[in-house]
């Protein structure tokens, strides 16, 4: 982790990261099964709650929580350095420390959102941007997948929205067809999602020539 990202990390991540139970160790990234993660006692209020998956280093995460500061935003989060980098950029923000309506798990999504999470308690989830796995014999590793959307649909309240965005074609149409099948979702927009920022990967792909593809589905 730079130092820069470090030094954030040491100011302000006890007032963001949640701990939360883990059954292999203090390292693993796989929660408790058992354990369900309280909004209200976390962020001390109770809120319209948007849950991003593999927030990254915090580009959406930190401006969508700046524009929304009557939402709470839950990220989970993998990957140390970017949190540590979420942080510094959070910090770059606020201008002093942590955003109030802000809370991270280090966790690995796809298990914990089987879980963590009370079904029906979510208004927005976000996948911006997931590993694309582009070649054809890694398509399997995609997070996008029916086990992944049926989760999802568990999770969104009455009327929530299951925001997408990527840059590869093969990917979108992927998604498109994965979520698709799932009856209970219906596609209600491909414009740019209102709160997602011009992200470093979105530079990256518009560079490369390629076309961000935003998609949002709600329960029908």
């Amino acid at each position: 982790m730079p130092r820069a990202h470090q030094a954030a990390w040491d100011r302000i991540a006890d007032q963001v990261l949640v701990e939360v139970p883990r059954p292999m160790g203090a390292t693993s990234t796989v929660v408790d099964p058992a354990y369900r993660l309280d909004p209200q006692e976390v962020f001390g209020r109770t809120a319209p709650l948007v849950v991003e998956v593999g927030s990254g280093s915090g580009d959406a995460l930190v401006a969508g929580a700046a524009q929304r500061p009557e939402w709470d935003f839950l990220a989970l989060e993998v990957w140390r350095p970017g949190i540590g980098h979420a942080l510094a950029k959070m910090e770059a923000e606020t201008g002093a420390g942590a955003q109030p309506n802000v809370r991270i798990v280090e966790v690995d999504a796809v298990v914990a959102l089987q879980t963590m999470l009370a079904p029906g308690s979510v208004h927005e989830v976000w996948t911006f941007f997931p590993d694309p796995w582009p070649k054809a014999k890694h398509h399997k590793r995609r997070i996008v997948t029916p086990d992944f959307v049926d989760a999802v649909v568990r999770l969104l309240a009455p009327d929530g929205v299951w925001r997408l965005a990527t840059d590869w074609d093969h990917y979108a149409e992927s998604m498109r067809e994965v979520v698709g099948a799932e009856p209970r979702l219906e596609l209600v927009s491909t414009d740019r999602a209102p709160l997602r920022p011009v992200t470093r990967f979105e530079r990256r792909g518009t560079a490369a020539g390629r076309q961000i593809t935003d998609l949002a589905y709600r329960l029908r």
